[in-house]
């Protein structure tokens, strides 16, 4: 095991291994501590590199584990993507765009728009009973089926609310997040339970129940609908939008409309 190797940069000391500095020989560090590029010395023998101390911490916390921890409230992101250009450690600036980019993202959701159009329809299910073994008997019941159209200015808020609701289909629970038309709108189409159904029969005639988890409860009304999808857009920030319906009046008007400031 090589001895630690104490940097000085821009005045400030770091002592690391040379196992770390050429984490990633492409870079800058890498050809450096490798012998390909001469060094600086500062009076003490210490390789001296003149660029800003402060900041080098990330730089050198990178090349010792391959991701990014800034603290919550890290100010420099310009100064800390030009030190990574510096020193060429490309994986670094590759982190630190998209770490820009969903930032970006979410500055721009703070303010955000929620709309759910819903619609509803009594529906007959046939079937086939069977009632011994070689004795099955035709059989029909009556049921609601509803659907849903989401949209929301906010992708992330969709993202939560498919890690909510579930889809019963095949005798599983599937995230309603695999139907997204885009990352903005949402179509949800499901019946209530249906009397009499046998399991397999929803299978064989594509009839999807959905469920909210971890309440583990299914939804068979737009009321219970309504009331889960508040809960779960409320905790995320959005409120009633004063010129549209009241609350109590969304499950007669058939729309929800809610919006976000923050």
């Amino acid at each position: 095991m090589s001895d630690p190797i104490t940097l000085n940069v821009g005045g400030k000391l770091y002592t690391t291994s040379l196992a770390t500095l050429t984490s990633f020989p492409d870079s800058m560090l890498g050809a450096m501590f490798s012998g390909q590029m001469p060094t600086r010395r500062d009076s003490q023998g210490n390789c001296f590199i003149d660029r800003d101390g402060k900041v080098f911490r990330h730089i050198l916390n990178f090349l010792r584990t391959s991701h990014l921890d800034l603290p919550e409230d890290f100010q420099e992101m310009g100064l800390l993507r030009r030190e990574a250009d510096f020193y060429q450690v490309q994986p670094l600036v590759e982190a630190l765009r998209e770490k820009e980019e969903e930032a970006e993202q979410s500055k721009a959701e703070k303010n955000a728009v929620l709309n759910i159009a819903l619609s509803q329809r009594a529906r007959t299910v046939h079937f086939t009973v069977r009632e011994a073994p070689q004795v099955y008997s035709l059989s029909s019941s009556s049921t609601e089926a509803f659907s849903a159209s989401v949209f929301s200015t906010s992708g992330l808020f969709l993202k939560l609310l498919g890690s909510k609701l579930f889809y019963c289909a095949n005798g599983s629970l599937s995230s309603i997040t695999s139907h997204l038309q885009d990352p903005n709108h949402l179509t949800l189409d499901w019946v209530a339970s249906v009397d009499g159904l046998p399991e397999e029969e929803y299978t064989r005639q594509n009839l999807r129940r959905l469920w909210v988890v971890p309440a583990n409860k299914q939804i068979n009304s737009f009321q219970v609908f309504v009331e889960e999808v508040l809960k779960i857009a409320l905790s995320d920030g959005f409120c009633l939008d004063s010129s549209h319906p009241h609350a109590l009046d969304f499950t007669n008007n058939k729309i929800i409309r809610l919006i976000r400031y923050r």
